[in-house]
């Protein structure tokens, strides 16, 4: 994983004042759209609606949000792709489904490395491992006694076949000894809000859509991933002190484009994205939900992505999960 923190540095005002005029010289000529795989609510919904109005700001043209649901994401993923390569559409998604696709399709409408541009991964938040306040388990010791003793009554809600948090609900149960059934949803968000209801018991998801859920007492936490625990939840301990497998997983949200759009256009994008993440509103209303930010850059993203699809591939053969 990368490991690199990124400080987070005041805009100067020149430089804020100065992208509106460049950006408009270099072609944006019309409104901007960020398309997400993901409905309402969920991680990339969060995101995308808080950097949407610092971008239109400082790029000097409306920037609006497209929620395309369904497909695993595939749905609006393909639209990026085929979408006109100038720099006017943005895949902004949790990229572990981008890591994973290429496993679980044996035929894809899209080839990830040949038709998407990394623009900058955007931030990290880890998993939050929750129960439904029913589950009678307040600890991690406890949950799983539970889960080994009622492996039958255990739902974990996720947000689809083979995304990363499936993945990761299936290497803890394999960790545990036990089989549990996983139930998949239309994204994080209605994970939460399956385990909330009581359609679920347990869920394994980004923080920065399922911690406002634990503070507020409609679910129990019981771990997060991380290299340490949630200031939010300091009671809760991570994965590595549990000695859980996959303690670095989480939620990587990042931003692409169609392969093939203007270098000098990508360039913008991504200053006006680390420009709107460190706003300090922004910055403070991620920082409070658990999210870090890692805008490095396309470097960085590509290197992640290549890795962390060779990574997931191996888990997904070795689970034999098809999706096809």
């Amino acid at each position: 994983m990368l490991r690199r923190s990124l400080l987070v540095a005041p805009i100067l005002a020149t430089a804020g004042l100065a992208l509106p005029a460049i950006a408009r010289a270099q072609g944006f000529d019309r409104t901007l759209r960020i398309i997400l795989p993901f409905a309402p609510g969920g991680t990339s919904d969060i995101i995308a609606r808080l950097v949407a109005p610092e971008m239109t700001r400082l790029l000097g043209q409306s920037v609006v949000v497209e929620n395309r649901t369904g497909g695993f994401g595939n749905i609006a993923i393909d639209a990026v792709a085929k979408a006109a390569p100038d720099g006017h559409t943005m895949l902004l998604t949790d990229v572990g489904i981008l890591a994973t696709a290429p496993s679980l399709f044996q035929r894809l409408p899209f080839d990830v490395m040949r038709d998407l541009a990394p623009v900058t991964m955007l931030i990290y938040a880890p998993y939050i491992l929750a129960v439904n306040p029913a589950v009678p388990a307040r600890d991690a010791a406890a949950l799983e006694a539970y889960v080994k003793a009622n492996p039958d009554k255990v739902n974990v809600a996720h947000s689809g076949i083979g995304s990363a948090n499936h993945l990761t609900a299936l290497m803890l149960a394999q960790h545990w000894g036990v089989t549990l059934t996983m139930v998949p949803y239309r994204g994080g968000a209605a994970a939460v809000t399956a385990t909330t209801a009581g359609e679920a018991q347990m869920v394994i998801n980004g923080a920065t859509a399922t911690q406002p859920f634990v503070t507020g007492g409609q679910l129990r936490g019981i771990a997060v991933t991380g290299a340490k625990r949630l200031p939010a939840l300091p009671e809760v301990p991570t994965f590595g002190e549990l000695r859980y497998p996959a303690p670095d997983n989480g939620t990587w949200q990042g931003v692409l484009v169609p392969a093939g759009s203007p270098p000098a256009l990508v360039a913008k994008l991504q200053e006006a994205l680390r420009a709107s993440l460190a706003v300090p509103a922004v910055a403070e209303r991620l920082a409070s939900i658990g999210g870090e930010i890692r805008a490095e850059g396309p470097g960085p993203f590509r290197e992640w992505l290549v890795r962390e699809t060779a990574t997931w591939g191996a888990i997904i053969r070795a689970n034999n999960i098809k999706l096809d």
